[in-house]
Protein backbone atom coordinates (compact mmCIF):
# COMPACT_ATOMS: atom_id res chain seq x y z
CA UNK A 1 0.00 0.00 0.00
CA UNK A 2 1.64 3.66 -1.15
CA UNK A 3 1.09 5.66 2.28
CA UNK A 4 -0.73 8.47 1.78
CA UNK A 5 -2.85 7.00 -1.19
CA UNK A 6 -6.38 8.29 -1.47
CA UNK A 7 -9.48 6.66 0.92
CA UNK A 8 -9.92 3.08 0.00
CA UNK A 9 -13.32 2.22 -0.94
CA UNK A 10 -15.67 0.41 1.35
CA UNK A 11 -15.51 -3.53 1.31
CA UNK A 12 -16.76 -4.94 -1.75
CA UNK A 13 -19.44 -7.76 -1.93
CA UNK A 14 -16.27 -10.79 -1.05
CA UNK A 15 -16.15 -9.07 2.12
CA UNK A 16 -19.69 -9.37 3.02
CA UNK A 17 -19.94 -12.64 1.82
CA UNK A 18 -16.80 -13.92 3.79
CA UNK A 19 -18.56 -12.19 7.22
CA UNK A 20 -21.57 -13.96 6.59
CA UNK A 21 -19.63 -17.69 6.23
CA UNK A 22 -17.90 -16.10 9.39
CA UNK A 23 -20.76 -15.26 11.13
CA UNK A 24 -22.96 -18.21 9.67
CA UNK A 25 -19.51 -20.72 11.19
CA UNK A 26 -20.33 -19.24 14.77
CA UNK A 27 -24.61 -19.42 14.10
CA UNK A 28 -25.32 -21.44 16.97
CA UNK A 29 -22.68 -19.84 19.62
CA UNK A 30 -24.34 -16.22 17.85
CA UNK A 31 -27.24 -17.17 18.63
CA UNK A 32 -27.07 -18.00 22.16
CA UNK A 33 -25.11 -14.62 22.71
CA UNK A 34 -27.95 -12.91 21.55
CA UNK A 35 -30.21 -14.61 23.55
CA UNK A 36 -28.31 -13.87 26.60
CA UNK A 37 -27.80 -10.28 25.42
CA UNK A 38 -31.91 -10.35 24.73
CA UNK A 39 -32.23 -11.80 28.15
CA UNK A 40 -30.19 -9.49 29.81
CA UNK A 41 -31.33 -6.24 28.40
CA UNK A 42 -34.63 -7.47 29.82
CA UNK A 43 -33.72 -7.75 33.37
CA UNK A 44 -32.19 -4.19 32.80
CA UNK A 45 -35.72 -3.07 31.67
CA UNK A 46 -37.71 -5.09 34.16
CA UNK A 47 -34.98 -3.53 36.83
CA UNK A 48 -36.19 0.26 36.96
CA UNK A 49 -40.23 -0.40 36.94
CA UNK A 50 -39.55 -2.93 40.29
CA UNK A 51 -37.39 -0.60 41.99
CA UNK A 52 -40.01 1.86 41.09
CA UNK A 53 -42.46 -0.15 42.74
CA UNK A 54 -40.66 -0.56 45.74
CA UNK A 55 -40.23 3.06 46.34
CA UNK A 56 -44.06 3.40 45.59
CA UNK A 57 -45.14 0.79 48.22
CA UNK A 58 -42.79 1.71 50.94
CA UNK A 59 -44.20 5.19 50.65
CA UNK A 60 -47.23 4.27 50.69
CA UNK A 61 -48.96 3.17 54.01
CA UNK A 62 -51.27 0.62 52.24
CA UNK A 63 -48.79 -0.96 49.71
CA UNK A 64 -46.16 -1.24 52.68
CA UNK A 65 -46.10 -5.07 52.67
CA UNK A 66 -45.56 -5.15 48.76
CA UNK A 67 -42.48 -3.52 49.65
CA UNK A 68 -40.24 -6.51 50.55
CA UNK A 69 -41.62 -8.35 47.64
CA UNK A 70 -40.74 -6.02 45.44
CA UNK A 71 -36.90 -5.55 46.86
CA UNK A 72 -36.67 -9.18 46.90
CA UNK A 73 -37.49 -9.62 43.25
CA UNK A 74 -34.98 -6.67 42.78
CA UNK A 75 -32.36 -9.20 44.75
CA UNK A 76 -33.30 -11.71 42.44
CA UNK A 77 -33.08 -9.50 39.30
CA UNK A 78 -29.62 -8.41 40.00
CA UNK A 79 -28.40 -11.76 40.69
CA UNK A 80 -29.99 -12.66 36.79
CA UNK A 81 -27.89 -9.73 35.36
CA UNK A 82 -24.92 -11.45 37.02
CA UNK A 83 -24.81 -14.73 35.94
CA UNK A 84 -26.29 -13.25 32.51
CA UNK A 85 -23.12 -11.33 32.38
CA UNK A 86 -20.78 -13.86 33.52
CA UNK A 87 -22.06 -16.13 30.86
CA UNK A 88 -22.25 -13.65 28.28
CA UNK A 89 -18.29 -12.86 28.64
CA UNK A 90 -16.84 -16.50 29.12
CA UNK A 91 -19.02 -17.61 25.57
CA UNK A 92 -17.87 -13.97 23.57
CA UNK A 93 -14.30 -15.53 24.29
CA UNK A 94 -14.50 -18.88 23.19
CA UNK A 95 -16.56 -18.02 20.18
CA UNK A 96 -13.92 -15.27 19.43
CA UNK A 97 -11.08 -18.22 19.60
CA UNK A 98 -13.09 -21.16 17.82
CA UNK A 99 -13.79 -18.53 15.11
CA UNK A 100 -10.16 -17.48 14.58
CA UNK A 101 -9.02 -20.93 14.82
CA UNK A 102 -11.56 -21.45 11.95
CA UNK A 103 -10.84 -18.38 10.32
CA UNK A 104 -6.98 -18.89 10.31
CA UNK A 105 -7.67 -22.61 9.16
CA UNK A 106 -9.55 -21.54 5.57
CA UNK A 107 -7.22 -18.89 5.09
CA UNK A 108 -4.28 -21.00 5.29
CA UNK A 109 -6.12 -23.83 2.89
CA UNK A 110 -6.59 -21.22 0.77
CA UNK A 111 -3.16 -19.77 0.46
CA UNK A 112 -1.64 -22.92 0.47
CA UNK A 113 -4.17 -24.09 -2.50
CA UNK A 114 -3.01 -20.69 -4.33
CA UNK A 115 0.63 -21.96 -4.12
CA UNK A 116 4.07 -20.09 -4.34
CA UNK A 117 1.93 -17.62 -6.72
CA UNK A 118 0.52 -16.16 -3.85
CA UNK A 119 3.56 -14.79 -3.13
CA UNK A 120 3.28 -12.56 -6.55
CA UNK A 121 0.77 -9.79 -4.70
CA UNK A 122 1.05 -10.75 -1.09
CA UNK A 123 4.46 -11.05 1.11
CA UNK A 124 5.21 -13.39 3.22
CA UNK A 125 5.23 -10.76 6.18
CA UNK A 126 1.94 -9.70 4.93
CA UNK A 127 0.55 -13.03 4.83
CA UNK A 128 1.43 -13.98 8.32
CA UNK A 129 0.33 -10.88 9.78
CA UNK A 130 -3.65 -11.54 7.88
CA UNK A 131 -3.53 -14.85 9.30
CA UNK A 132 -2.08 -14.30 12.86
CA UNK A 133 -3.64 -10.65 13.67
CA UNK A 134 -6.57 -10.31 11.07
CA UNK A 135 -7.82 -13.31 11.80
CA UNK A 136 -7.65 -13.45 15.81
CA UNK A 137 -10.27 -9.60 14.80
CA UNK A 138 -12.30 -11.50 12.35
CA UNK A 139 -12.79 -14.07 15.03
CA UNK A 140 -14.63 -11.49 17.24
CA UNK A 141 -16.88 -10.75 14.53
CA UNK A 142 -19.50 -12.93 15.48
CA UNK A 143 -19.40 -11.89 19.36
CA UNK A 144 -19.54 -8.44 17.71
CA UNK A 145 -22.65 -8.59 15.96
CA UNK A 146 -24.67 -10.51 18.49
CA UNK A 147 -23.39 -7.83 21.27
CA UNK A 148 -24.53 -4.86 18.48
CA UNK A 149 -27.85 -5.98 17.98
CA UNK A 150 -28.81 -7.35 21.83
CA UNK A 151 -27.20 -3.68 23.00
CA UNK A 152 -29.65 -2.10 20.52
CA UNK A 153 -32.24 -3.65 22.56
CA UNK A 154 -31.96 -1.68 25.31
CA UNK A 155 -31.94 1.52 24.33
CA UNK A 156 -35.17 1.01 21.99
CA UNK A 157 -36.84 -0.96 25.15
CA UNK A 158 -35.89 2.05 26.80
CA UNK A 159 -37.26 4.38 25.15
CA UNK A 160 -40.47 2.25 24.47
CA UNK A 161 -41.43 2.48 27.91
CA UNK A 162 -40.70 5.66 28.69
CA UNK A 163 -43.24 6.70 26.23
CA UNK A 164 -45.80 4.11 27.96
CA UNK A 165 -45.24 5.81 31.12
CA UNK A 166 -45.94 9.12 29.26
CA UNK A 167 -46.27 10.00 26.06
CA UNK A 168 -44.14 13.12 27.04
CA UNK A 169 -41.03 11.60 28.28
CA UNK A 170 -40.62 9.63 24.83
CA UNK A 171 -41.67 12.70 23.16
CA UNK A 172 -38.51 14.66 24.91
CA UNK A 173 -36.36 11.72 24.03
CA UNK A 174 -36.83 11.26 20.50
CA UNK A 175 -35.91 15.10 19.99
CA UNK A 176 -32.41 14.40 20.38
CA UNK A 177 -32.38 11.07 18.66
CA UNK A 178 -31.63 12.76 15.34
CA UNK A 179 -28.07 13.79 17.36
CA UNK A 180 -27.34 10.56 18.14
CA UNK A 181 -27.58 8.89 14.88
CA UNK A 182 -25.18 11.50 13.14
CA UNK A 183 -22.63 10.66 16.37
CA UNK A 184 -22.55 6.96 14.72
CA UNK A 185 -22.44 7.63 11.21
CA UNK A 186 -19.72 9.86 11.95
CA UNK A 187 -18.21 7.72 14.16
CA UNK A 188 -18.32 4.63 11.85
CA UNK A 189 -17.08 6.88 8.78
CA UNK A 190 -14.04 8.08 10.66
CA UNK A 191 -13.31 4.73 12.32
CA UNK A 192 -13.40 2.42 9.49
CA UNK A 193 -10.85 4.16 7.43
CA UNK A 194 -8.72 4.78 10.05
CA UNK A 195 -8.62 1.18 10.72
CA UNK A 196 -8.39 -0.30 7.70
CA UNK A 197 -5.25 1.92 7.00
CA UNK A 198 -3.81 0.83 9.87
CA UNK A 199 -4.09 -2.63 10.00
CA UNK A 200 -2.64 -2.88 6.24
CA UNK A 201 0.86 -0.23 7.57
CA UNK A 202 0.95 -3.13 9.86
CA UNK A 203 1.18 -5.85 7.31
CA UNK A 204 3.41 -3.91 5.24
CA UNK A 205 6.14 -3.74 8.31
CA UNK A 206 5.31 -7.20 9.20
CA UNK A 207 6.64 -8.01 5.43
CA UNK A 208 9.95 -5.81 5.66
CA UNK A 209 10.43 -7.47 8.81
CA UNK A 210 10.53 -11.03 7.50
CA UNK A 211 12.44 -9.25 5.22
CA UNK A 212 15.42 -8.29 6.89
CA UNK A 213 15.34 -11.87 9.02
CA UNK A 214 15.50 -13.71 5.79
CA UNK A 215 18.61 -11.88 5.39
CA UNK A 216 20.24 -11.45 8.46
CA UNK A 217 23.19 -12.49 7.51
CA UNK A 218 23.39 -10.31 4.54
CA UNK A 219 22.41 -6.89 7.12
CA UNK A 220 25.08 -7.83 9.44
CA UNK A 221 28.27 -8.66 6.88
CA UNK A 222 27.18 -5.25 4.99
CA UNK A 223 26.67 -3.43 8.03
CA UNK A 224 23.42 -1.67 6.94
CA UNK A 225 21.40 -3.04 10.14
CA UNK A 226 20.37 1.13 11.29
CA UNK A 227 19.29 1.44 7.97
CA UNK A 228 17.37 -2.10 7.30
CA UNK A 229 16.13 -0.80 11.13
CA UNK A 230 14.93 2.93 9.53
CA UNK A 231 13.71 0.73 6.26
CA UNK A 232 11.27 -1.34 8.78
CA UNK A 233 10.46 1.62 11.00
CA UNK A 234 9.93 4.29 8.02
CA UNK A 235 5.70 3.84 7.86
CA UNK A 236 5.32 3.98 11.76
CA UNK A 237 5.09 7.59 12.20
CA UNK A 238 2.18 6.61 9.59
CA UNK A 239 0.77 4.05 11.77
CA UNK A 240 0.63 6.02 14.65
CA UNK A 241 -0.75 8.55 12.75
CA UNK A 242 -3.77 6.31 12.04
CA UNK A 243 -3.69 5.16 15.68
CA UNK A 244 -4.19 8.28 16.90
CA UNK A 245 -6.89 9.30 14.82
CA UNK A 246 -8.87 6.23 15.40
CA UNK A 247 -8.53 6.88 19.43
CA UNK A 248 -9.23 10.87 18.47
CA UNK A 249 -12.61 9.65 16.53
CA UNK A 250 -13.26 7.32 19.54
CA UNK A 251 -12.52 10.16 22.06
CA UNK A 252 -14.56 12.77 20.03
CA UNK A 253 -17.31 10.62 19.85
CA UNK A 254 -17.32 9.86 23.43
CA UNK A 255 -16.98 13.54 24.62
CA UNK A 256 -20.00 14.29 22.32
CA UNK A 257 -22.07 11.71 24.03
CA UNK A 258 -21.40 12.90 27.46
CA UNK A 259 -22.40 15.91 26.13
CA UNK A 260 -25.43 15.51 24.78
CA UNK A 261 -26.59 12.45 26.56
CA UNK A 262 -27.20 14.40 30.15
CA UNK A 263 -28.72 16.80 28.34
CA UNK A 264 -31.37 14.29 27.19
CA UNK A 265 -32.03 12.77 30.69
CA UNK A 266 -31.99 16.11 32.13
CA UNK A 267 -34.83 16.94 29.52
CA UNK A 268 -36.59 13.78 30.33
CA UNK A 269 -36.00 14.51 34.39
CA UNK A 270 -37.55 18.10 34.00
CA UNK A 271 -40.60 16.55 31.63
CA UNK A 272 -40.85 13.82 33.95
CA UNK A 273 -40.57 16.52 37.32
CA UNK A 274 -43.70 18.50 35.46
CA UNK A 275 -45.68 15.37 35.25
CA UNK A 276 -45.23 14.53 38.80
CA UNK A 277 -46.44 17.56 39.94
CA UNK A 278 -49.49 17.39 37.60
CA UNK A 279 -49.97 14.28 39.62
CA UNK A 280 -49.05 11.97 36.26
CA UNK A 281 -46.51 10.08 37.49
CA UNK A 282 -45.49 8.76 40.78
CA UNK A 283 -42.33 9.42 42.65
CA UNK A 284 -41.68 5.62 41.90
CA UNK A 285 -41.88 6.50 38.30
CA UNK A 286 -40.27 9.16 38.22
CA UNK A 287 -37.43 6.74 39.58
CA UNK A 288 -37.97 4.51 36.87
CA UNK A 289 -38.59 7.32 34.34
CA UNK A 290 -34.65 8.39 35.05
CA UNK A 291 -33.61 4.81 34.61
CA UNK A 292 -34.60 4.37 31.52
CA UNK A 293 -33.64 8.13 30.23
CA UNK A 294 -29.92 6.74 31.01
CA UNK A 295 -30.39 3.06 29.40
CA UNK A 296 -32.35 4.89 26.36
CA UNK A 297 -28.84 6.93 25.90
CA UNK A 298 -26.66 3.88 25.89
CA UNK A 299 -24.90 5.32 23.35
CA UNK A 300 -21.70 4.19 25.14
CA UNK A 301 -22.39 0.66 24.64
CA UNK A 302 -22.92 1.31 20.81
CA UNK A 303 -20.03 2.83 20.11
CA UNK A 304 -18.21 0.32 21.52
CA UNK A 305 -20.03 -2.49 20.00
CA UNK A 306 -19.90 -0.07 16.47
CA UNK A 307 -16.33 -0.15 17.26
CA UNK A 308 -15.66 -4.17 17.50
CA UNK A 309 -17.41 -4.47 14.40
CA UNK A 310 -15.20 -1.76 12.36
CA UNK A 311 -12.39 -3.66 13.26
CA UNK A 312 -13.27 -7.19 12.75
CA UNK A 313 -14.75 -5.72 8.86
CA UNK A 314 -11.76 -4.15 8.21
CA UNK A 315 -9.85 -7.33 9.34
CA UNK A 316 -12.18 -9.38 7.20
CA UNK A 317 -11.64 -7.10 4.44
CA UNK A 318 -8.01 -7.92 4.28
CA UNK A 319 -8.51 -11.46 4.65
CA UNK A 320 -11.24 -11.44 1.81
CA UNK A 321 -8.31 -10.07 -0.71
CA UNK A 322 -6.77 -13.19 -0.43
CA UNK A 323 -9.81 -15.53 -0.40
CA UNK A 324 -10.15 -13.84 -3.84
CA UNK A 325 -7.00 -15.20 -5.20
CA UNK A 326 -8.19 -18.07 -7.22
CA UNK A 327 -7.10 -21.16 -6.56
CA UNK A 328 -4.81 -23.43 -8.57
CA UNK A 329 -7.73 -26.10 -10.42
CA UNK A 330 -7.11 -29.09 -10.78
CA UNK A 331 -8.86 -31.40 -12.85
CA UNK A 332 -9.72 -35.08 -12.45
CA UNK A 333 -7.65 -37.44 -14.48
CA UNK A 334 -5.50 -40.18 -14.00
CA UNK A 335 -1.95 -40.44 -15.49
CA UNK A 336 -1.82 -43.15 -18.11
CA UNK A 337 0.68 -46.05 -18.12
CA UNK A 338 3.91 -44.51 -19.11
CA UNK A 339 7.36 -43.53 -18.21
CA UNK A 340 7.45 -39.54 -17.97
CA UNK A 341 7.27 -37.96 -21.53
CA UNK A 342 7.53 -34.16 -21.26
CA UNK A 343 6.17 -31.98 -23.82
CA UNK A 344 5.76 -28.27 -23.81
CA UNK A 345 3.68 -27.13 -26.78
CA UNK A 346 3.66 -23.14 -27.48
CA UNK A 347 4.23 -21.99 -23.99
CA UNK A 348 4.63 -18.29 -22.75
CA UNK A 349 5.04 -16.97 -19.68
CA UNK A 350 5.26 -13.23 -18.45
CA UNK A 351 6.62 -12.42 -15.07
CA UNK A 352 6.60 -8.48 -13.68
CA UNK A 353 5.03 -6.86 -16.73
CA UNK A 354 8.56 -9.00 -18.74
CA UNK A 355 7.57 -11.65 -21.08
CA UNK A 356 10.40 -13.94 -19.99
CA UNK A 357 9.74 -17.52 -21.75
CA UNK A 358 8.08 -17.36 -25.40
CA UNK A 359 6.35 -20.08 -27.83
CA UNK A 360 8.67 -22.66 -26.27
CA UNK A 361 8.17 -26.19 -27.92
CA UNK A 362 10.52 -28.90 -26.07
CA UNK A 363 9.69 -32.75 -25.79
CA UNK A 364 12.11 -34.71 -23.06
CA UNK A 365 11.34 -38.37 -24.18
CA UNK A 366 10.65 -40.71 -21.57
CA UNK A 367 13.35 -41.40 -18.84
CA UNK A 368 15.97 -39.11 -20.56
CA UNK A 369 17.68 -36.35 -18.85
CA UNK A 370 16.87 -32.44 -20.00
CA UNK A 371 19.44 -30.29 -18.75
CA UNK A 372 18.21 -26.53 -18.96
CA UNK A 373 20.97 -23.49 -19.75
CA UNK A 374 21.44 -20.05 -20.93
CA UNK A 375 22.61 -16.67 -19.01
CA UNK A 376 20.66 -14.94 -15.93
CA UNK A 377 17.49 -13.69 -16.28
CA UNK A 378 16.22 -16.27 -19.84
CA UNK A 379 14.02 -17.75 -17.76
CA UNK A 380 15.36 -21.18 -16.65
CA UNK A 381 13.41 -21.24 -13.24
CA UNK A 382 10.09 -20.19 -14.77
CA UNK A 383 10.61 -23.17 -17.31
CA UNK A 384 11.63 -25.21 -13.93
CA UNK A 385 8.29 -24.02 -12.32
CA UNK A 386 6.08 -24.72 -14.95
CA UNK A 387 7.79 -28.07 -16.03
CA UNK A 388 5.75 -29.62 -12.57
CA UNK A 389 3.24 -27.16 -12.45
CA UNK A 390 4.44 -25.11 -9.59
CA UNK A 391 3.33 -22.28 -11.95
CA UNK A 392 0.97 -21.93 -14.84
CA UNK A 393 2.18 -20.61 -18.30
CA UNK A 394 -0.18 -17.14 -19.65
CA UNK A 395 -0.10 -19.17 -23.17
CA UNK A 396 0.45 -22.82 -24.50
CA UNK A 397 0.52 -25.93 -22.29
CA UNK A 398 2.18 -28.86 -20.58
CA UNK A 399 1.70 -32.35 -20.82
CA UNK A 400 2.76 -35.42 -19.04
CA UNK A 401 2.46 -39.17 -20.82
CA UNK A 402 -0.25 -36.84 -22.90
CA UNK A 403 -2.10 -35.70 -20.45
CA UNK A 404 -2.39 -31.86 -19.74
CA UNK A 405 -0.99 -31.00 -16.45
CA UNK A 406 -4.26 -28.96 -15.17
CA UNK A 407 -6.27 -31.91 -15.84
CA UNK A 408 -4.60 -33.84 -13.23
CA UNK A 409 -6.12 -34.43 -9.62
CA UNK A 410 -3.98 -32.71 -7.28
CA UNK A 411 -2.67 -35.68 -5.63
CA UNK A 412 -1.57 -37.44 -9.03
CA UNK A 413 0.47 -34.40 -10.06
CA UNK A 414 2.31 -33.97 -6.72
CA UNK A 415 2.94 -38.27 -6.58
CA UNK A 416 4.46 -37.79 -10.63
CA UNK A 417 6.67 -34.82 -10.19
CA UNK A 418 9.80 -34.23 -7.47
CA UNK A 419 11.56 -30.62 -7.22
CA UNK A 420 14.82 -30.30 -5.47
CA UNK A 421 15.81 -26.20 -5.15
CA UNK A 422 18.73 -24.09 -4.47
CA UNK A 423 16.86 -23.71 -1.05
CA UNK A 424 15.32 -26.06 0.07
CA UNK A 425 12.84 -25.64 2.71
CA UNK A 426 13.18 -28.46 5.86
CA UNK A 427 9.89 -29.45 7.30
CA UNK A 428 8.81 -32.37 9.36
CA UNK A 429 10.70 -31.43 12.57
CA UNK A 430 14.00 -34.21 12.30
CA UNK A 431 16.36 -34.51 9.51
CA UNK A 432 14.79 -37.65 8.67
CA UNK A 433 11.17 -36.65 8.27
CA UNK A 434 12.14 -34.04 6.34
CA UNK A 435 13.84 -36.62 4.12
CA UNK A 436 10.65 -37.87 4.17
CA UNK A 437 8.47 -35.15 3.43
CA UNK A 438 6.08 -35.62 0.51
CA UNK A 439 2.76 -36.94 -0.83
CA UNK A 440 3.36 -40.65 0.18
CA UNK A 441 4.60 -42.45 3.35
CA UNK A 442 8.20 -43.09 3.20
CA UNK A 443 9.83 -46.57 5.10
CA UNK A 444 13.18 -45.22 7.08
CA UNK A 445 15.04 -47.89 4.53
CA UNK A 446 14.30 -45.45 1.84
CA UNK A 447 15.13 -42.53 3.03
CA UNK A 448 18.53 -44.26 4.49
CA UNK A 449 19.04 -45.06 0.75
CA UNK A 450 17.81 -41.78 -1.01
CA UNK A 451 20.56 -40.00 1.65
CA UNK A 452 23.47 -42.28 0.24
CA UNK A 453 22.60 -41.35 -3.42
CA UNK A 454 22.77 -37.40 -2.29
CA UNK A 455 25.83 -38.25 -0.33
CA UNK A 456 23.88 -36.71 2.75
CA UNK A 457 24.46 -39.93 4.86
CA UNK A 458 27.72 -39.89 6.26
CA UNK A 459 26.75 -36.33 8.12
CA UNK A 460 23.77 -36.93 9.28
CA UNK A 461 25.46 -39.93 11.00
CA UNK A 462 27.48 -37.61 12.56
CA UNK A 463 24.58 -35.57 13.84
CA UNK A 464 23.93 -36.25 17.68
CA UNK A 465 20.74 -37.99 17.04
CA UNK A 466 21.58 -38.97 13.35
CA UNK A 467 18.13 -39.28 11.58
CA UNK A 468 16.20 -38.18 14.44
CA UNK A 469 17.76 -34.99 14.96
CA UNK A 470 15.93 -32.07 15.16
CA UNK A 471 16.01 -29.79 12.30
CA UNK A 472 16.34 -26.83 14.51
CA UNK A 473 19.03 -28.32 16.19
CA UNK A 474 21.82 -28.58 13.44
CA UNK A 475 24.32 -26.17 12.01
CA UNK A 476 23.93 -26.97 8.36
CA UNK A 477 25.84 -25.61 5.51
CA UNK A 478 24.32 -24.51 2.22
CA UNK A 479 25.65 -27.68 0.49
CA UNK A 480 24.12 -30.09 3.21
CA UNK A 481 20.90 -28.46 2.91
CA UNK A 482 20.83 -28.70 -0.60
CA UNK A 483 21.99 -32.59 -0.48
CA UNK A 484 19.19 -33.38 2.23
CA UNK A 485 16.92 -31.44 -0.36
CA UNK A 486 18.24 -33.74 -3.02
CA UNK A 487 17.22 -37.07 -0.84
CA UNK A 488 14.09 -36.15 -0.36
CA UNK A 489 13.04 -35.78 -4.26
CA UNK A 490 15.13 -39.65 -4.62
CA UNK A 491 12.85 -40.79 -1.94
CA UNK A 492 9.63 -40.45 -3.75
CA UNK A 493 9.37 -42.12 -6.70
CA UNK A 494 7.68 -40.49 -9.60
CA UNK A 495 8.06 -39.79 -13.43
CA UNK A 496 9.42 -36.48 -13.67
CA UNK A 497 12.12 -35.19 -11.44
CA UNK A 498 13.11 -31.38 -11.70
CA UNK A 499 15.90 -29.56 -10.19
CA UNK A 500 16.27 -26.20 -10.13
CA UNK A 501 19.36 -25.33 -9.93
CA UNK A 502 19.42 -27.95 -6.83
CA UNK A 503 23.37 -28.61 -6.96
CA UNK A 504 24.59 -24.86 -6.65
CA UNK A 505 26.60 -24.87 -3.48
CA UNK A 506 27.84 -28.54 -3.91
CA UNK A 507 31.45 -28.73 -4.38
CA UNK A 508 32.52 -30.28 -7.90
CA UNK A 509 33.56 -34.07 -6.38
CA UNK A 510 30.48 -34.30 -4.43
CA UNK A 511 28.37 -33.05 -7.00
CA UNK A 512 29.91 -35.44 -9.72
CA UNK A 513 29.56 -38.51 -7.07
CA UNK A 514 25.87 -37.23 -6.64
CA UNK A 515 25.66 -36.98 -10.80
CA UNK A 516 26.24 -41.37 -10.63
CA UNK A 517 22.60 -41.33 -8.85
CA UNK A 518 20.89 -38.65 -11.04
CA UNK A 519 22.33 -39.25 -13.84
CA UNK A 520 22.16 -43.54 -14.07
CA UNK A 521 20.38 -44.39 -10.70
CA UNK A 522 16.67 -43.14 -10.53
CA UNK A 523 14.74 -46.42 -12.25
CA UNK A 524 14.32 -44.13 -15.73
CA UNK A 525 12.66 -41.01 -14.22
CA UNK A 526 12.81 -38.19 -16.50
CA UNK A 527 14.42 -35.55 -15.17
CA UNK A 528 14.75 -31.72 -16.31
CA UNK A 529 17.85 -30.01 -14.54
CA UNK A 530 18.52 -26.14 -14.26
CA UNK A 531 22.31 -26.34 -15.44
CA UNK A 532 25.12 -23.57 -15.07
CA UNK A 533 28.19 -25.42 -15.29
CA UNK A 534 28.98 -27.35 -18.56
CA UNK A 535 29.77 -30.36 -16.21
CA UNK A 536 26.03 -30.74 -15.61
CA UNK A 537 25.19 -30.29 -19.04
CA UNK A 538 27.43 -32.81 -20.53
CA UNK A 539 25.81 -35.41 -18.59
CA UNK A 540 22.32 -34.82 -20.20
CA UNK A 541 20.84 -36.62 -22.90
CA UNK A 542 19.49 -33.23 -24.13
CA UNK A 543 20.11 -29.39 -23.53
CA UNK A 544 17.53 -26.93 -24.22
CA UNK A 545 20.01 -23.49 -25.07
CA UNK A 546 17.37 -20.89 -24.01
CA UNK A 547 18.09 -17.32 -25.10
CA UNK A 548 16.23 -14.09 -24.62
CA UNK A 549 13.21 -16.18 -23.36
CA UNK A 550 13.03 -18.56 -26.26
CA UNK A 551 14.68 -21.97 -26.79
CA UNK A 552 17.30 -21.19 -29.49
CA UNK A 553 17.94 -25.12 -29.65
CA UNK A 554 17.63 -28.75 -28.12
CA UNK A 555 20.08 -30.89 -28.84
CA UNK A 556 22.71 -32.71 -27.04
CA UNK A 557 25.50 -30.85 -25.49
CA UNK A 558 28.27 -32.38 -27.62
CA UNK A 559 26.35 -31.05 -30.30
CA UNK A 560 26.30 -27.77 -29.32
CA UNK A 561 29.79 -27.07 -27.62
CA UNK A 562 30.79 -26.09 -31.20
CA UNK A 563 29.02 -23.17 -31.17
CA UNK A 564 30.76 -20.26 -29.63
CA UNK A 565 27.68 -18.45 -28.85
CA UNK A 566 26.71 -21.52 -26.65
CA UNK A 567 30.21 -21.94 -24.88
CA UNK A 568 29.78 -18.08 -23.93
CA UNK A 569 26.96 -19.07 -21.63
CA UNK A 570 29.05 -21.02 -19.57
CA UNK A 571 32.38 -18.51 -19.48
CA UNK A 572 32.55 -16.02 -16.92
CA UNK A 573 32.23 -12.12 -18.04
CA UNK A 574 34.99 -10.95 -18.95
CA UNK A 575 36.78 -7.87 -16.98
CA UNK A 576 37.99 -5.22 -20.01
CA UNK A 577 41.44 -4.07 -19.10
CA UNK A 578 45.17 -3.14 -20.79
CA UNK A 579 46.04 -7.29 -20.06
CA UNK A 580 45.45 -10.09 -22.71
CA UNK A 581 42.23 -11.74 -22.02
CA UNK A 582 42.93 -15.43 -21.25
CA UNK A 583 41.39 -18.45 -22.50
CA UNK A 584 38.57 -19.43 -20.71
CA UNK A 585 37.98 -22.49 -18.52
CA UNK A 586 35.95 -25.09 -18.19
CA UNK A 587 34.52 -27.36 -15.56
CA UNK A 588 37.01 -30.85 -14.34
CA UNK A 589 35.34 -33.64 -16.07
CA UNK A 590 32.89 -32.70 -18.81
CA UNK A 591 33.70 -29.50 -19.65
CA UNK A 592 34.36 -30.67 -23.73
CA UNK A 593 32.29 -31.81 -25.93
CA UNK A 594 32.94 -35.59 -25.21
CA UNK A 595 32.14 -34.67 -21.22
Amino acid sequence: MRLGAPRRPEPGPSTHRFLRDVVRHSAGRCTALCLIGVATAAAELVMPSVLGHAVDALLTDRQAPWAGRWTVLAAALTGTLIAAQAGEALLTGTTAARTAAWTRGRLLRHILAVGPSAQNRFSPGDLSSRVVGNAAHTGAAPAAVAGLLAAGVTPLGALLVLTLLDPWLGAAFILGIPLLVLLLRAFVRDTSDSVSRYQRIQGEMAGRLLETLRGARTVAAAGTTRRERSRILRPLPELGRHGHRTWRVLGRSTARAAAILPLLQLLVLAVGGLLLTAHRLTVGELLAASRYAALATGIGMLVSRVNDVVHSRAAADRIAEVLAEPATAHGTRRLPAGAGTLEFRGVAAVRGGRTVLRAVDVSVPAGSSLAVVGRSGTGKSVFAAIAGRLADPDEGVVLLDGVPLPELCRDELRRAVGYAFARPALFGGTVGSAIAVGPTTVPRQTVVSAARQACADDFVRLLPDGYETACRATALSGGEVQRLGLARAFAHSGRLLVLDDATSSLDTVTEHRIGAALWHGLDGRTRVVVAHRASTAARADLVAWLDGGQVRAVAPHAALWCLPEYRAVFEPPCIEDDRPTPAPLLDQGGGGPGG
